[in-house]
């Protein structure tokens, strides 16, 4: 089947995986988390096991797949989860109160597995599965029945992450892009966490038929929020300071369709402010000179770019320290398939002067902000100014004072009312059997976010 028809049927029913769509890789229940492309030749590294990713193309996003050795040697294999083994939990849970045992008397001195690493490597050998190495250590283990139900779950899963790991197919959207980057490394989002990002799209007043200004410094994961909310109605624009564009390697993750990607356009802060002095004109025939120069360079960064940024940032969660280790390794694809099957559509062609005349006519609907590196009221200045009347804007900021600076500047000139900063706060549970308590190691901070709604007033003058 050619990438076209798959990429159609991609489009009629997007909860399936199709070959070159972006995705996320859940290994052994948060442990690992990786993005990659599907393609027929693309590998994922598994401890020191390569597994070919072509077992996931056409599956639905939710699927779950272990690591099973093969004749040809490890492969990923769909797992079904079976009626029986809920039946059993439920059981194990019910009793769990009236449960007399305890592990007081097990004493840990290596001598209670009877087994082997000559006779686990003769299991492999003769084609034993994952699953059944487990059940042999559990069955040779002298202390498991002596364990408390906890601990026997505990012991089972560490096993089972070791000998049989467990692949989770994850849709990237919004939530789970930004969840894993900011697990993984995040401060290349500017430290955004998910539910401030819900709150930024919220007081923003993010809709559909939007057209919405927006600052990303946070490598487009804010693009592609605004986006994946428009749905494809609406315009996006990034806009930035200079001549050079800010990153957004995270919108390619999000497998927007080509109509969405139409809708997300890049204009500097001259080209907008060119329409209100009437140069126009010149500054697009200037542009047009420089484009296909400019093109081509963004090409050859984003090629160069694209196996760290995407398909190759991986993050393992030490169990010990508690500590994020970031290891680049790459999934491997040979060049001329990744170059034919993995390229993704293009987002973030520059403005039209159609487009940017209507804006100047009309404003835009919402502005919304994140740049940790950059002045909140010197960013202020330059597109508050382009930004409707009763339009609501939202400005990110990690620390306080930068915002608590704007507030006041705003306040002043009396550009904007409904002024207040806002502080998220998010406490995550872990939700178990009799074992339900706020999460030991959890984000405290969550960073700012300014709001307000812009007002016409004879005093609103822009302070340089």
């Amino acid at each position: 089947m050619s990438q076209n028809s798959l990429q159609n049927d991609s489009i009629q029913n997007p909860r399936v995986t199709w070959e070159g769509c972006s995705v996320l890789l859940d290994i052994n229940d948060g442990d690992r988390l990786v993005f990659a492309r599907l393609s027929a030749a693309a590998t994922l590294k598994i401890g020191n096991k390569n597994c070919s990713l072509q077992p996931l193309i056409g599956c639905p996003f939710g699927s779950l797949f272990q690591v099973d050795n093969g004749s040809r040697g490890p492969y990923l294999s769909r797992v079904t989860p079976s009626a029986e083994g809920n039946d059993l939990q439920e059981t194990q849970d019910c009793q769990l109160k009236d449960e007399p045992k305890d592990n007081r008397a097990i004493v840990d001195n290596n001598k209670a597995q009877s087994l082997t690493g000559e006779d686990i490597d003769e299991m492999r050998r003769q084609g034993a599965t994952g699953d059944e190495i487990v059940e042999a250590l559990i069955s040779n283990s002298a202390t498991y029945e002596k364990k408390t139900s906890f601990s026997q779950e505990k012991y089972r899963l560490k096993k089972q992450k070791k000998y049989s790991p467990r692949v989770l197919l994850r849709r990237p959207f919004c939530r789970s892009i930004c969840e894993a980057y900011f697990k993984k490394y995040p401060a290349r989002i500017g430290f955004l966490r998910v539910d401030t990002l819900s709150l930024l799209l919220s007081m923003a007043n993010i809709a559909a038929h939007s057209d919405v200004l927006v600052v990303d410094m946070v490598g487009g994961l804010l693009t592609g929020a605004v986006a994946e909310r428009l749905g494809g109605t609406g315009y996006v624009c990034n806009a930035y300071l200079g001549d050079t564009p800010y990153p957004m390697d995270i919108v390619r993750i999000f497998n927007f369709s080509s109509e969405i990607c139409k809708r997300i356009v890049r204009s500097p802060v001259d080209g907008l402010r060119s329409i209100q002095d009437g140069t126009s004109e010149q500054f697009f025939q200037h542009k047009g000179v420089s484009n296909s120069e400019t093109q081509s360079n963004e090409q050859m960064s984003s090629q160069d770019s694209f196996p760290h940024s995407i398909s190759t940032e991986e993050a393992t969660l030490s169990s010990e320290n508690g500590t994020l280790d970031l290891i680049p390794q790459m999934v491997t694809a040979s060049p001329p398939q990744v170059a034919k099957t993995c390229k993704a559509t293009k987002a973030g062609e520059n403005a039209s002067l159609d487009a940017i005349n209507l804006w100047k006519e009309n404003g835009f609907s919402s502005l919304l902000i994140a740049a940790p590196e950059l002045d909140a009221w010197s960013i202020v200045q330059e597109f508050l100014p382009f930004l409707s009347y009763s339009a609501s804007f939202a400005i990110y900021h990690q620390y306080l004072q930068p915002l608590a600076t704007c507030m006041h500047n705003l306040q002043l000139g009396k550009m904007a009312i409904g002024l207040q900063i806002s502080e998220p706060w998010l406490r995550e549970y872990q939700v178990l059997p009799s074992r339900t308590h706020p999460c030991m190691q959890m984000s405290a901070f969550g960073g700012y976010i300014l709001s307000g709604t812009r007002i016409c007033s004879s005093d609103s003058q822009i302070q340089k």
